[in-house]
């Protein structure tokens, strides 16, 4: 099963080989930024799985 985190992060991979593929900048441009968010998504979802972990495992403790 894949998990969100990486989803994301092949999202970001793809828009990385797009981005060096293309030719106008502008496009680049939208590329990297494109990449730069779907790497903040995958951070962001790793951070909220690992806080879920610690509250079930501190729910599981009581």
């Amino acid at each position: 099963m894949t998990t969100e985190a990486e989803t994301f992060r092949a999202r970001a991979d793809a828009e990385g080989v797009h981005a060096a593929m293309s030719n106008l900048d502008n496009v680049r441009d939208r590329h990297l930024r494109s990449q730069e968010a779907w790497e903040a998504m995958a951070t962001r979802s790793e951070r909220v799985a690992s806080q879920r972990a610690r509250n079930e495992a501190a729910k599981a403790a009581l």
